[in-house]
């Protein structure tokens, strides 16, 4: 089908695994002949403009946080995260967003929301302009047909598969509890002249009713019934950042050609930030392990490290450059990451902390492919132990092979686009 070239704006928020997906969208948008615009934080410019993608700032900016290490610390707390995140991050400064999604909208015939970019609705409604929503992983549908791991309540999800009823009552008690937190975005809704919502920012009133694009693959989780209207399964839209430097992609071709395929062990680019003594005991357990190993802590390497040979530290790179050469990638699971490492078809050990971590790490382990370990339970043995039982498992291996080849047949970003060229009625 041949389409006019359309302004898209696309707004995110969050870690590079809340970036990336929508920067795969925007890319193979612009290759039809669209204008994509990505409107996010101020520190994700390069990124974006360095694809060849128009950029804008959606505030908060990262300068307004003060402390990038201790706002993540606090962000990724397995109880108390969300609600920072909500009351701390997000909700004083939705109407800085709605003012630069506002303007950011001029031109625009199309508008596409990430899960939390909450004033983005309240823009389509003011301006009238078309709006289609987006969910990176499963936890967001908070199905009670396919309950999840929960972080702040874990027990929830035992509760879900023994009683859809009872689920749903104490659900709809927690989210009563946390309605007050979307007071700043009620206020917001009246000084511009909008109605008052009937549904919950968090909950239901994140989904679009003309398309929802769910950004990742049916290995994950497949349609319910409780799930919103005109929902779509995609597969993951995977983007991986550019190729590593000439000097990193020469160090790790020469690691990886050194010896036997090493284990991968990486945080991600959020519980990076706080890595506590994770490297060290990952170090050490590899060591014990007689395994090479290599490490990418999301910072440059430490002086104190002392790596041994058979350990190799990187500050960053492309899983899609690594993870396919490990025996083993060790990640706290979150849904970009998990993307990559599914698509590697490597078994894995999930060390999940928070959001949907949890969930993502059993839907990994329920395909076979995955051994899971809260990040606050890795000691040396227990992080052995995991490792021994998936090297020693031939038929977790053949799973993830097969696993792997199915995810790289998806092409998320592709289904994406079709499905917003002929469901978004502007084209």
């Amino acid at each position: 089908m041949n389409h006019k070239s359309k302004r898209i704006l696309i707004a995110t928020f969050g870690s590079l695994g809340d970036l990336h997906p929508y920067v795969a969208i925007a890319k193979e948008l612009k290759r039809r002949g669209h204008r994509p615009v990505i409107a996010t934080l101020d520190r994700y410019r390069a990124i974006v403009e360095g694809e060849g993608i128009e950029f804008t700032v959606m505030r908060p900016l990262e300068s307004q946080f003060g402390s990038t290490q201790e706002v993540v610390r606090k962000i990724v707390h397995p109880r108390k995260g969300p609600e920072y995140l909500i009351r701390q991050v997000v909700m004083p400064y939705v109407r800085e967003s709605y003012d630069d999604l506002f303007r950011a909208a001029d031109g625009a015939d199309l508008l596409i929301s990430h899960p939390i970019t909450y004033a983005l609705p309240l823009v389509a409604e003011k301006r009238g302009l078309p709006w289609i929503s987006t969910v990176l992983s499963p936890m967001s549908f908070f199905s009670a047909h396919d309950p999840s791991v929960i972080p702040a309540a874990p027990w929830l999800h035992h509760l879900g598969c023994f009683s859809i009823g009872l689920y749903r009552g104490i659900f709809g008690l927690a989210k009563a509890i946390s309605a007050s937190w979307e007071r700043p975005l009620h206020e917001l809704r009246a000084e511009i002249g909008l109605p008052h919502a009937k549904k919950m920012a968090m909950f239901e009133g994140q989904f679009s009713p003309r398309l929802n694009l769910a950004l990742f693959s049916r290995l994950l989780a497949e349609p319910q019934h409780d799930w919103p209207a005109n929902t779509e399964i995609c597969g993951f839209a995977r983007y991986d950042g550019s190729s590593p430097s000439g000097a990193a992609a020469a160090e790790l071709k020469a690691f990886l050609e050194a010896g036997d395929p090493p284990i991968v062990f990486t945080l991600g680019s959020s519980v990076s930030m706080d890595p506590k003594d994770f490297f060290r005991i990952a170090m050490a357990a590899a060591k014990e392990f007689g395994q090479r190993a290599i490490l990418i802590t999301g910072s440059p390497p430490s002086a104190d490290f002392n790596s041994p040979e058979t350990v190799k530290e990187f500050s960053y790179l492309p899983y899609s450059h690594v993870f396919p050469h490990a025996s083993v990638n060790v990640h706290p699971g979150g849904i970009g990451t998990l993307s990559q490492a599914l698509a590697a078809g490597r078994p894995m050990l999930v060390t999940p902390v928070a959001f949907d971590q949890p969930d993502n790490a059993r839907r990994a382990s329920r395909l076979g492919i995955a051994r899971v370990l809260p990040f606050q339970k890795v000691t040396v043995r227990k992080l052995t132990d995991h490792l021994t039982v998936l090297l020693a498992n031939r038929g977790c291996r053949d799973k993830a092979d097969r696993v792997g080849r199915q995810i790289r047949s998806e092409n998320g970003a592709q289904r994406a686009c079709d499905l917003v060229e002929n469901r978004a009625a502007v084209f």
